[in-house]
């Protein structure tokens, strides 16, 4: 990657203070059913458990990255950590706050809440509101947690638009006068704005071009290093993944099936599905001893198999895997949920 860059080997060690804390995160949704289905089927509503049994911690200045197929839930629980969408069960903790209860209560803290926590969308052009001047859309937090007196807004709003690359000059355009980085851009100025302590970002750079990438990644990563973000760092990418994360969270099904560093997960990958994916990544120097295939697609959420959710596209699953659901347990710095690493099978 070029341009601005830091490595994860280059960071420097941060204390191990937790600021974010999921704490055994669950979300489900009713599905509404037709009423042909209702009349002819007896069909009661169907249920979707997005988000089940999640648990994790985010340190200052680390960044846990979480990965997975489209639908394993990686965007609900996101959302959840953030407040945009209330937990069935479990909580999320920011700055040992919980997020759901401070948001429901009084104004000051609720406020203050909001300012710890900012999120970076995947698509810029529908995240910035196409009727508002960049220095609407950048000062809008800044004034409405009351950082800054309206006077105030262009200077700082051109402060932090040259703290992402951009040009002071830019405050008066409108996001459709830009390019897809730039708006990117934008986005990130925005979520800085309040100094937040947590940031989400999700799928921040899938919308854009390949060089474009290198260069919004360059900027997270430096961003997080000069303001010691946790920070949450969802995407499809496992090179992505590799370049920006410190953890990496393998989710399917609703499910964190691995958690572990990210040197160890891509050195020594435990879980049949994690392998799956690394298998999947093109290689220029293919690995000795082959590639694992890549079975079957994910099942119906609505549906889902009983036992280990991937025991139907999983080479190793024996009858235990079709019956009973595994654990997440802890070996050293990974934790794994799989019947066969805990046998000893695998």
């Amino acid at each position: 990657m070029t341009g601005r860059s830091v490595t994860a080997f280059e960071r420097p060690a941060m204390p191990e203070t937790v600021v974010v804390e999921a704490r055994g995160l669950g979300k489900s949704y009713v599905m509404r059913t037709p009423w042909t289905d209702r009349l002819l089927r007896r069909a009661g509503p169907g249920r979707i458990d997005a988000v089940q049994d999640v648990s994790f911690t985010i340190a200052r200045g680390r960044t846990l990255a979480l990965v997975g197929e489209s639908g394993c839930g990686k965007s609900t629980l996101a959302r959840l950590m953030v407040g945009l969408e209330t937990p069935t069960i479990g909580s999320a903790w920011v700055d040992r706050l919980d997020v759901q209860a401070t948001l429901a209560g009084p104004a000051d803290a609720a406020r203050a809440m909001r300012r710890r926590m900012q999120m970076i969308f995947q698509d810029p052009y529908a995240s910035l509101d196409s009727r508002w001047r960049v220095r609407d859309i950048v000062a809008e937090p800044l004034l409405e947690q009351g950082l800054i007196l309206p006077p105030q807004a262009p200077a700082r709003v051109a402060a932090l638009l040259a703290s992402v690359g951009l040009q002071g000059v830019d405050i008066d355009r409108f996001p459709h006068q830009f390019s897809g980085g730039q708006r990117q851009r934008i986005s990130i100025a925005r979520a800085i704005s309040t100094s937040p302590e947590f940031l989400v970002c999700d799928e921040p750079t899938s919308a854009l071009d390949v060089s474009v990438q290198a260069q919004v990644l360059n900027l997270l990563v430096d961003l997080q290093r000069e303001r010691a973000l946790a920070c949450l760092f969802i995407s499809h990418n496992l090179v992505v993944v590799r370049y920006v994360a410190d953890d990496v969270g393998v989710m399917y099904l609703g499910r964190i099936v691995e958690l572990a560093p990210k040197a160890e997960l891509f050195a020594a990958p435990r879980h049949p599905y994690t392998r799956m994916l690394l298998a999947a990544v093109p290689d220029v120097h293919p690995r000795d001893g082959g590639r694992e295939p890549v079975l079957g697609e994910m099942p119906d959420p609505l549906s889902p198999p009983p036992g280990c959710a991937f025991h139907p596209r999983c080479p190793h699953a024996n009858e235990r895997c079709r019956v009973e659901r595994p654990a997440l347990l802890a070996s050293g710095a990974v934790q794994v949920a799989c019947h066969a690493v805990e046998e000893g099978r695998l």
